[in-house]
């Protein structure tokens, strides 16, 4: 059966729903919601939505979780033409759904999409997309301690040809996966592998942009890491300034309480990181975006002028750093419980225990 939405405002598109034909029943639901892990389980139900030069963007629906048809030309499989956000929606005590400063995901979104030469999806669309699918799906936000369910908005050129040049007609997804705490023991500190051979992006390149390539190449460094028996890894950008880890951002806590945080055009803006330091700040500490040598880094940490080092993401939310390792060489960092105190504070916003000042929270199921 085929249901259509409400009427659509005149900037919303009219979204087509085609309820999945064998949903899981409440207690298969119920049974996976218990302890889901990270990015394994899925709901019921994807968004898609078309684009194509000529037609615009067309064809909104929510429609069954399932195998996408492609062409083996698909100029994703070619080009790499792909981009993708990750979020997450919050059910609050009571039983509303929330997600966290999702306009800066739509913006980041469409600045992924310029420089990948892809159409760019108005904001409107973007949240108005993420309503849609917690309108069908919104069962599948667990309740939990620490828990959400992630959400990935993506999207890929599908056109069948081989040529290099942007292709014509593209598709936008949002899939969920229900996820349990990222720290099952508790938030710790992390060991962090510098990487001197690897480069995670090149000045101009796509650094900046949340596409599947940057990751891509974060991989095998990821996995010198781990040889290494770090659990994540840092890069340098060009003049070797320190960059961002694989997937999170990193930042400095001064002895003067300032919060020092890398500055480059090929470092992702993280939406996490803005937030953390938008509350420092509204603590009374001072900010300070700019480019962060390794020497200053070593430096300031056998010196004392660095008390705490953390990473931040969507995912781990603030990760303390605990140790440094490069080739022949092993830093102890301090830590200390600014990075552990902000944690607190933004989680018990984004969950709704503590009154959000800043209007960061975003109604999905209303």
């Amino acid at each position: 059966m085929e249901l259509n939405l409400l009427p659509p405002k005149p900037d919303q598109l009219t979204f087509l729903v085609k309820p999945n034909p064998a949903p899981r029943s409440a207690e298969e639901r119920a049974a996976l919601l218990e302890d889901p892990g990270f990015g394994t389980v899925f709901t019921d139900h994807m968004v898609d939505i078309c684009w194509s030069d000529r037609g615009g963007w067309h064809r909104p629906r929510v429609q069954a979780y399932g195998p996408i048809a492609m062409d083996p030309a698909a100029a994703v499989l070619h080009y790499a033409q792909e981009i993708f956000e990750g979020m997450k929606a919050y059910r609050h005590a009571d039983g509303a759904i929330y997600t966290f400063r999702p306009e800066m995901n739509a913006r980041r979104f469409n600045r992924s999409a310029r420089r990948l030469a892809m159409p760019e999806l108005p904001e409107e669309f973007f949240l108005q997309a993420l309503k849609e699918f917690i309108a069908v799906d919104g069962d599948w936000v667990p309740s939990g301690d620490d828990q959400t369910l992630y959400l990935r908005p993506f999207m890929f050129a599908k056109e069948a040809f081989l040529g290099v040049r942007p292709a014509k007609k593209y598709n936008f997804y949002v899939i969920g996966s229900p996820s349990g705490a990222y720290f099952s023991g508790g938030v710790k500190p992390v060991s962090i592998w510098l990487s001197e051979t690897y480069a995670r992006a090149a000045d101009g390149g796509t650094g900046f942009a949340k596409t599947g390539g940057n990751y891509a190449a974060s991989l095998l460094p990821q996995q010198e890491a781990s040889a290494q028996g770090c659990d994540q890894v840092v890069f340098l950008d060009s003049r070797g300034n320190v960059e961002e880890l694989g997937g999170m951002n990193i930042v400095f806590v001064m002895k003067d309480g300032t919060l020092v945080t890398p500055q480059s055009d090929s470092i992702l803006e993280g939406v996490t990181r803005s937030s953390l330091l938008q509350l420092a700040a509204d603590r009374g500490h001072t900010i300070e975006e700019r480019p962060v040598s390794l020497q200053e880094w070593r430096d300031g940490v056998a010196s004392g002028d660095i008390v705490e080092v953390f990473a931040c993401g969507t995912a781990a939310v603030v990760t303390p750093i605990g140790e440094l390792k490069g080739a022949g060489f092993s830093d102890e960092q301090p830590t200390g419980s600014l990075a552990l105190s902000l944690r607190e504070e933004l989680t018990d916003i984004q969950y709704g225990r503590r009154e959000d000042t800043h209007g960061w929270l975003y109604r999905l199921d209303a």
